[in-house]
């Protein structure tokens, strides 16, 4: 099995940042619906003001090969999309457990 994790820190006012997170991860909610190698899906929206980073993701699948089926598939394309114009920066760690 391979976590994927991935941290993200987004740009715009505090309630931009938020409502952006908000959609992203009820995007990210709906992929085990629609991505079959992606065995769960847990998002969390940062709520300490005293960090820099906004949202967390943490994926699971069986195989390394299947972190590329699971990003380049459609559905992940698409929630990733709403970030545009908002990522200021990303931070991601795989690793097999």
């Amino acid at each position: 099995m391979v976590k994927h994790i991935v941290a993200f820190k987004l740009s715009g006012t505090q309630q931009e940042r938020r409502a952006v997170a908000e959609s992203f991860r009820d995007a990210l909610m709906e992929l085990p619906l629609h991505i079959s190698v992606l065995r769960s899906m847990e998002v969390g929206i940062n709520e300490n003001p005293a960090e820099q980073w906004d949202v967390v993701l943490t994926a699971v699948v069986d195989t390394m090969a299947d972190v590329a089926v699971y990003a380049d598939h459609p559905a992940h394309v698409a929630a990733a999309a709403i970030l545009a114009g908002h990522k200021e920066a990303r931070a991601c760690v795989d690793y097999e457990f």
